[in-house]
């Protein structure tokens, strides 16, 4: 437990050094939210300035801002008026929470049985041809792979819809591109940690024993197997969850990927925040998540901990 406190109060420094350098590189672009439109006349842009407290100092700026984000409170968006950040991140990340953990329990469900089962057949065809297709996996990006998967399952088969959200079938594309390329390094991990478990004495005293393949690969071996690939699982979680800024584009999902982007196109500073906010934040949990998984896969990380 006091591990599990000591984590949650190390994330707030961290937290706080994401704001201010997001802050301070967010004011340091040219440009601001009220030069993308048409031509402001400069005592307007002056009372929109004073309006949101953008002729303050940068450091007045950014206390008034930490203040506020200990309340919860993000501000106000400066592209949107009338509405505030938190109104309009707050409906983008059911989205993107439901397309991340789709997307990781694909890559879950589809890399470890995979790593498991090369690692099983060591140095035949079926550890050759998968761990091949994992090689082209992590090779090609996830802005080809979308398409690719839209050209063959939407245009060619009918059997998902290319873009959009609402229902279930608008999952399908973009869970698959997400869960395609996260399972690719997933069995890779999976396979080197598990060939390696294979020739300790415990599996092979298991394999001895007559046990059956399946319960020697899957049981003995993966307990260990898992290690790697619970850690690489913190981050990558994360950055299923938070949102794929290529993957919600490409698709048309309305997830906080996409809003990231247009945020930044916008230089709309709070959302800007907001959004790097929420992506810090799923990070460290998913992260504090992941090693919690690891100590209870492994005693002795959590004896190391204490």
């Amino acid at each position: 437990m006091s591990y599990v406190v000591k984590r949650v109060l190390e994330m707030v420094p961290v937290l706080l050094v994401v704001v201010a350098a997001t802050f301070f590189l967010a004011h340091a672009v040219p440009g601001g939210p009220f030069d993308r439109d048409r031509p402001v006349p400069p005592e307007v842009k002056a009372r929109l300035e004073a309006y949101y407290g953008l002729d303050r100092p940068l450091h007045e700026q950014l206390g008034s801002y930490v203040g506020n984000l200990v309340r919860g409170d993000l501000g106000p968006s400066l592209k949107y008026p009338g509405w505030s950040v938190n109104e309009i991140i707050g409906p983008r990340i059911p989205v993107s929470v439901s397309l991340g953990l789709t997307s990781l329990a694909l890559a879950v469900l589809l890399g470890v049985p995979v790593g498991v089962l090369a690692a099983s057949r060591h140095n035949t065809w079926l550890d050759s041809l998968p761990m091949g297709l994992t090689m082209a996996g992590i090779c090609i990006p996830s802005f080809v792979l979308g398409p690719l998967l839209a050209l063959v399952f939407a245009q060619g088969l009918g059997w998902a819809p290319p873009c959009g959200w609402g229902d279930l079938s608008h999952f399908f594309l973009p869970a698959a591109t997400l869960g395609l390329v996260t399972a690719a390094p997933i069995a890779r991990l999976t396979r080197a940690k598990v060939v390696e478990a294979g020739s300790q004495d415990y599996v092979r005293t298991a394999r001895a024993k007559g046990l059956p393949w399946r319960r020697v690969w899957f049981v003995h071996a993966l307990r260990n197997g898992l290690l790697p690939v619970v850690t690489y699982l913190g981050p990558a979680a994360a950055g299923l969850v938070s949102g794929s800024f290529v993957v919600e584009s490409l698709f048309d999902v309305p997830g906080l990927g996409r809003l990231f982007v247009s945020s930044i196109v916008n230089r709309d500073v709070t959302l800007i925040l907001g959004t790097t906010l929420v992506y810090a934040l799923a990070l460290l949990v998913l992260n504090l998540v992941a090693d919690l998984a690891k100590a209870a896969l492994d005693p002795r990380v959590a004896r190391a901990a204490r």
